[in-house]
């Protein structure tokens, strides 16, 4: 016996999940919904089928082949135009020799299909059509038959007024082929609608046979989720992908579930997912393959579609994700919300019940989403944030995404120019570095690969060899989850913000030209740049340093910063006494871990006598300082040390970020120095730093160098780190943080500015507010929808109640 699967509906009513796939192909329990219906019809012997197609037929024909894989043999029909139901079938005449089953390709059953076929038998029926019972028959034909299974009435899709029966019809049918000569080949007609009320007017014989079994006719959102806790839990007899690896838990090849994680079957899990501890899973969940579960995150009755990324602490109620949807830390999306394809839902974000976003959409941090987003793309405003770009490692900074901004930075550059790659010693660093020569070298770049090691190594590199610029590929010390790619100058700066913004448009309009193959260069590799880098450090080291014989107490990254002290501590004579607690790992700790040990740290350097101590971040950016009495020094003290040495060394001017404390002009007022204050952005400290000769700023940027200049100067001075802290004026900041969305944070400061005489602003960066005993700076965040606001007073108390006032008054501007 042959059997047609119906394959070639839209389904249109399960949009978004639809927009990009054919409905057969919506998986159920991580299966498209039509590979249960080739198990159905195999299960019942039939081996030889047709298949309809019309919508995105290729996605159908790539997944089942010719069905060998699945045990039958498949044979395709593709409509050129619309023909309906039987109009589709009768595409497949030729194929259809012998009494044949028709079945739909996207509705969910367990029928005995032969029950069908031997009550057709029996009555000498020229079709019959499989009938069950539903409690609202509104979106059905409507059949009442009579004791012998005539069909005597018929009607497709009533209103409530014309409803007569509960009996409807499932949409599978068994024909013979003579059912099809009631109409001509090529034009649209429909079983329901067309061929069966006119075989009912010329008293053909028309039957109907009510079955038992599940069927669920998969028309909308609502019926899709039903349908996976039908499969869960046992109603629909169909076989679940996977094995029993928890009660009620169905995992398939490949899935690895942290002990710490809680599951609550029914549910299932696909092929190579990862869930991570203290993650949970609630019943009636469904996970496709390859998907990331993070700390924490909670999915309750939710159904995730392959390569999807959940975030530490995001939330999925009752919602639906397509394919490689990410939804990032601590955001939210609930009830009934459906996410397309390849969308990102940022931290802290939350879609609510009801929503859908169509394919590709881009929900920024912080947002609330109310409404359905169907058109547009809502791409993130900016690719540069406060450091470079970031995001998380190979879920978004891909390989993909990262040559293509290769291609972006290379085309900004003039033809030919050598530009320098390199990262942290983390694998997936490298790998993203790999993608980012690959962009470059597409444009006609020279690239020279300086190895793994340090942002600041790299920095010297771009400058010390004359190259154009380069990119350096880090983890995130605050979010260990992401990667930062930093683009540098032939200084080795930062690169500017009207860099940034023609690499943005080159990247979105992808307006890049490709070299021609005879201009595409061997990327080379440039050895000894980690040597050159630790010998101009060595440079600032003084004779008194080499014989000092220090003793440091040090906390870093074996991985990436081991043979960069190692090498230093031999060359300067200084003794290291780790304070490692772990080996080599596969990314850097979070900077938060550092702080948590900063006490026992602190104890340390004082138990062992040492003449500091100090805690340098993976890629030797930040550091934090301690004096051999155990006091911290970092933030605005650290900036302060900084300013002091250089003023006892050479006078003014210091060049400080406008955020650093008044501490730092009573300082200067002392050496009859100047103070200039920049922008927060790390570019205009840099560039004033140059224009200033204030060199000594630059050690904002480089950990070791800042190291090995503030010991080198105490050996000179025969004085202790804890002096120099002695000489820093007392002072009293804080910090706050507010939620601003992005669209009114202009209102704010525009606002902010409003309200005050300009006498009492400074517009230097965001706006800064004087009173009498302190002053308050109200600064946009370039990355979050937060503005920051920092307060310095004459006391504590004076501090935090300018902070507390501004911060009221932020949340009032909002209200207004």
């Amino acid at each position: 016996m042959k059997a047609i699967i119906m394959a070639g509906g839209e389904g249109s009513r399960l949009r978004p999940l639809t927009c990009n796939r054919p409905k057969p192909m919506v998986p159920v329990v991580n299966r498209p919904i039509m590979a249960y219906c080739i198990d159905l019809l195999k299960k019942c012997g039939i081996r030889e089928i047709g298949v309809t197609l019309r919508y995105l037929p290729e996605a159908i024909q790539d997944y089942f082949g010719d069905g060998s894989e699945f045990g039958v043999r498949l044979h395709y029909f593709v409509e050129e135009n619309p023909l309906g139901t039987a109009g589709s079938v009768k595409n497949a005449a030729p194929f259809l020799d012998q009494t044949f089953l028709v079945v739909s390709g996207d509705a969910l059953t367990d029928v005995n299909l032969l029950e069908a076929v031997n009550f057709h038998r029996q009555r000498g029926a020229l079709a019959t059509i499989v009938l069950t019972r539903v409690k609202c028959p509104l979106e059905y034909g409507v059949v009442i038959t009579g004791e012998t299974g005539r069909i005597r009435r018929f009607l497709e899709k009533p209103g409530w007024g014309e409803v007569f029966s509960d009996t409807v019809n499932t949409g599978i049918y068994v024909l013979e082929p003579e059912a099809l000569d009631y109409f001509a080949a090529g034009q649209p007609f429909d079983f329901s609608q067309d061929l069966f009320p006119l075989l009912l007017r010329e008293k053909k014989p028309l039957y109907g046979v009510v079955l038992d079994g599940y069927w669920c006719d998969i028309g909308g959102l609502e019926a899709y989720l039903r349908a996976h806790e039908d499969v869960l839990s046992g109603r629909a007899k169909v076989s679940l992908p996977g094995r029993e690896v928890r009660p009620q838990v169905w995992a398939e090849e490949g899935a690895v579930i942290d002990d710490g994680a809680r599951i609550e079957g029914p549910a299932a899990i696909g092929a190579h997912t990862q869930i991570g501890p203290g993650a949970y899973v609630g019943r009636y969940s469904v996970i496709g393959t390859g998907c990331t579960v993070q700390a924490g995150a909670s999915i309750k009755r939710s159904v995730v579609w392959d390569h999807c990324f959940i975030g530490r602490g995001a939330a999925l109620r009752g919602a639906v994700l397509g394919n490689r949807v990410q939804v990032q830390a601590n955001a939210g999306v609930y009830e009934g919300a459906v996410v397309g394809d390849h969308s990102v839902i940022k931290e802290r974000s939350l879609l609510k019940p009801k929503v859908k976003l169509w394919p590709h959409k881009f929900v920024d941090t912080g947002t609330t989403v109310s409404d359905s987003l169907v058109w547009g793309n809502g791409v993130r405003r900016n690719l540069f944030g406060s450091e470079g770009v970031s995001g998380l490692a190979n879920i978004e900074i891909t390989p993909e995404f990262t040559a293509r901004l290769g291609s972006a930075f290379g085309a900004v550059l003039k033809e030919g120019a050598t530009v320098a790659i390199s990262s942290d010693a983390y694998p997936v660093s490298g790998m993203a570095k790999a993608a980012l020569a690959a962009g470059l070298q597409s444009v006609g770049l020279k690239v020279r690969d300086f190895g793994s090691g340090t942002t600041p190594m790299h920095r010297f590199g771009v400058r010390n060899f004359g190259l154009s610029g380069g990119v350096h590929v880090k983890f995130s010390t605050q979010d260990p989850d992401k990667l930062r790619l930093i683009f540098t100058d032939a200084a080795g700066a930062d690169i500017s913000r009207g860099t940034e913004r023609k690499i943005e448009q080159l990247y979105y309009r992808e307006d890049f030209p490709r070299a021609p193959v005879f201009k595409v260069e061997a990327l080379q590799y440039l050895p000894g740049v980690p040597e050159a880098y630790l010998r101009s450090l060595c440079e600032y080291a003084s004779d008194q340093l080499k014989d000092a014989a220090l003793k440091l107490v040090l906390l870093y990254e074996e991985t990436n910063l081991g043979r960069f002290i190692t090498a230093l501590s031999r060359e300067l004579g200084v003794t290291v006494l780790s304070y490692n607690r772990e080996g080599p790992a596969s990314r850097p700790r979070q900077w938060q871990e550092y702080q948590d040990i900063l006490p026992s740290l602190c104890a340390a350097v004082v138990e062992k006598g040492a003449d500091g101590g100090a805690v340098i971040d993976a890629n030797a950016d930040y550091m934090i300082l301690i004096d051999e009495r155990g006091r911290i020094i970092q933030d605005d003290l650290f900036t302060a040390i900084l300013a002091l040495v250089a003023l006892k060394q050479r006078g003014g001017p210091v060049v400080v970020p406008v955020t650093a404390p008044r501490a730092i002009d009573a300082l200067a007022a002392r050496y009859r120095a100047e103070v200039v204050r920049t922008k927060a952005a790390r570019q205009d400290l840099w560039k004033q730093a140059l224009m200033a000769q204030a060199y000594e700023a630059l050690l904002h940027f480089d950990a070791l160098a800042a190291l090995v200049r503030i010991f080198s100067f105490t050996a000179e001075q025969g004085i202790t780190l804890g002096d120099l802290v002695d000489e820093v004026p007392a002072y009293f900041v804080t910090r706050r943080e507010v939620p601003v969305s992005w669209e009114t944070k202009g209102m704010v400061i525009r606002r902010l500015i409003e309200e005050k005489p300009q006498q009492e602003l400074e517009l230097i960066d965001g706006v800064k507010v004087y009173h009498p005993d302190g002053w308050a700076l109200i600064l946009p965040d370039p990355e979050e929808p937060v503005c920051r606001v920092f307060s310095e007073g004459a006391s504590m108390e004076i501090a935090e109640s300018l902070a507390e006032f501004y911060t009221q008054k932020i949340k009032e501007l909002l209200e207004d």
